[in-house]
């Protein structure tokens, strides 16, 4: 885990500054840890780390804070794709988010605008170089599983043709990580765990990973078949059905809206949405308060989208 900037893990349920307990041997930076995985995942093998302990959330940062490359996939639950009306697709539908919009796991986040969802997703660390991977060797290149929410600005996000997915999900905060990266061998089943997401004490989102469309191995060789993965490199796999923009008025987050987002075996993390500090809305106009975009209606955007758009 990243802890005031510091490579950390439990060992025995202790804190353990990873950097002094190997004397320096595996170094402070927790992005650097991923061009010597090998090496940390033996040393925590052997010295026992294992599990979850204490540890003030608030001091947490993202657990992978600079990765060379994020990637994203929508549309990677059949209930989410039908809540917006778009059509399922015969491969992961990617885009990314940049690296800019990285936070920890107990945010504050300012609301770009009045037109900002919540999106629960599992996001897979990439532990090695992984370039034209087979599905069946996929599981020796995931260093593990950690808690993302791809908050998005939808206004951004859907105007013009075609639409700004990575703009609109890239303000600064918009992407909640953490609050630690749990690796395989402590999860009982990687491929079926439970997500939840509730907004302000309102359960929104509730799924299973197994209901992906494109499981972690499938998005994986997919992705290794255009570009190499590289260490450290993290991949948001999708959202299921609950986003605000797909409800009838749609219900975006408000000043003071507390996301909580849960993956069984993983743990929380907790974003709290707050007013912008000066005018930073979806476009020149400053924040939208109308509902609409190109003049339709967020909820005509849900149900209707020209083909272009994606999730």
């Amino acid at each position: 885990m990243n802890l005031r900037g510091r490579l950390h893990t439990f060992v025995d349920g202790r804190l353990t500054d990873i950097a002094d307990a190997t004397g320096g041997r595996i170094g402070p930076d927790p992005q650097s840890a991923y061009q010597r995985w090998d090496e940390l995942l033996n040393w925590g093998r052997s010295a026992g780390a294992h599990g979850a302990g204490e540890v003030d959330t608030a001091e947490l940062g993202p657990p992978v804070p600079a990765p060379s490359q994020l990637f994203a996939v929508g549309l990677n639950y059949r209930d989410h794709a039908e809540e917006v009306g778009m059509p399922l697709t015969a491969t992961p539908t990617t885009f990314t988010k940049f690296q800019s919009c990285l936070t920890g796991p107990d945010a504050a986040v300012e609301l770009a605008s009045e037109t900002t969802d919540f999106e629960l997703e599992l996001v897979v660390v990439v532990a090695r170089r992984a370039f034209r991977v087979p599905r069946a060797e996929v599981g020796q290149y995931v260093a593990g599983y950690t808690i993302g929410q791809d908050l998005s600005e939808r206004t951004l996000q859907m105007v013009g043709s075609p639409a700004q997915f990575s703009l609109g999900k890239s303000y600064p905060g918009y992407g909640p990580t953490g609050p630690w990266v749990v690796t395989l061998d402590e999860l009982d089943n990687p491929d079926d765990l439970a997500l939840t997401c509730t907004v302000s004490d309102r359960v929104r989102q509730r799924s299973r990973t197994s209901r992906m469309l494109f499981p972690v191995a499938a998005i994986i060789e997919h992705l290794s078949a255009v570009c190499p993965l590289l260490p450290g490199d993290l991949i948001f796999t999708g959202t299921p059905a609950g986003v605000g923009m797909a409800q009838n008025p749609p219900e975006y987050l408000r000043p003071g809206d507390v996301v909580r987002s849960e993956i069984e075996g993983i743990g929380q993390l907790v974003t709290t949405a707050i007013a912008p500090t000066s005018g930073n809305g979806a476009g020149p106009g400053g924040p939208r308060r109308t509902g609409t975009v190109n003049g339709r209606s967020e909820e005509e955007l849900c149900r209707t989208p020209p083909s272009s758009e994606r999730e």
